[in-house]
């Protein structure tokens, strides 16, 4: 057995539009019921629309960094069908939908095996250190863009 990369954090990947990022379930994930805690999805979701910016290029820290803004996320609908419970192997599957001048938005699903247990809406708009939107980089919205059309495709 390698120990090639047994030091690394585990990533996502891109399977064709979406991205797909593996999540266990952990005791500190879940309530007093043994089903994982409703707010907990959302961090599930947090880090994969934080590792799907960051393998398609978008470099959020060193923008936000140089003083130039960071994305907030401005909308948000879920929908809960199922339960997860400790142990479970999840995935977090991401899919860009819309790409806007200051916003983008992106689809995301928590399953385990084939049945959806969690769904959401996200939009996350790029804001100012003020907190007023701005404009994406046009390198970024280009990145949307070609992920969007290569989804539809």
């Amino acid at each position: 057995m390698s120990d090639a990369g047994f030091d690394q954090p585990i990533e996502g990947r891109f399977a064709g539009a979406e991205h797909r990022l593996p999540v266990r379930v952990y005791f500190e994930d879940t309530d007093l019921s043994g089903v994982v805690y409703h707010a907990n999805y959302l961090r599930f979701m947090e880090r994969a629309r934080s590792d799907m910016l960051r393998l398609a290029g978008i470099d959020q820290r060193a923008r936000f960094e140089a003083g130039e803004g960071a994305y907030a996320v401005a909308s948000l609908a879920i929908r809960y069908a199922a339960p997860a419970r400790l142990d479970d192997a999840l995935v977090v599957v991401s899919t860009l939908t819309a790409v806007r001048a200051a916003s983008v938005a992106i689809h995301q699903r928590v399953m385990r095996d084939a049945l959806v247990l969690a769904e959401a809406d996200v939009v996350a708009a790029l804001v100012a250190p003020d907190g007023r939107p701005k404009r994406q980089p046009r390198g970024w919205t280009d990145i949307y863009e070609r992920l969007i059309a290569q989804g539809a495709a």
